[in-house]
């Protein structure tokens, strides 16, 4: 059964969904997270995709070099970063990151936001995606 990873700060979103994709808890995750410089509280985690990707490149994933536009959750790869809830504040571009997984032929996303009765999520008319990251290859760091 799918355990989804739950943040466990306010802005934990990518730190969560990477720990997701990986297999982590999230005190794990944060742990690598903080050691390599990458803090939950800092804005830019939600607001740029290379603090995702070094997390993901430094467990050996392979993702692919440039954010995707979103046309369907039909035409989404079997696993991805999604962005959704975008928004801006000063300008500046922010989202919430959660993962499309595509299990035995079906769909659902791990939404990390403690807030949610369920994280697991096939609410697909709720979630606008504005754009994805695919996640190509996992190879387990040795």
């Amino acid at each position: 059964m799918l355990k989804p990873v739950i943040q466990q700060e306010t802005t934990g979103c990518g730190i969560a969904s990477v720990a997701n994709i990986l297999g982590k808890s999230y005190s794990e995750m944060k742990s690598t997270a903080n050691a390599m410089g990458i803090y939950a509280d800092d804005k830019s985690l939600w607001s740029d995709t290379q603090y995702v990707r070094t997390l993901l490149s430094h467990a050996g994933v392979e993702a692919s070099a440039d954010e995707v536009p979103f046309v369907s959750w039909d035409a989404l790869p079997d696993l991805a970063l999604l962005s959704i809830k975008h928004h801006q504040e000063n300008g500046k571009n922010f989202w919430h990151w959660v993962v499309f997984k595509r299990v035995d032929g079906q769909s659902l996303v791990l939404d990390s936001a403690s807030y949610l009765p369920t994280n697991i999520r096939t609410d697909f008319n709720e979630m606008h995606p504005k754009w994805f990251i695919e996640i190509k290859n996992i190879q387990p760091t040795p």
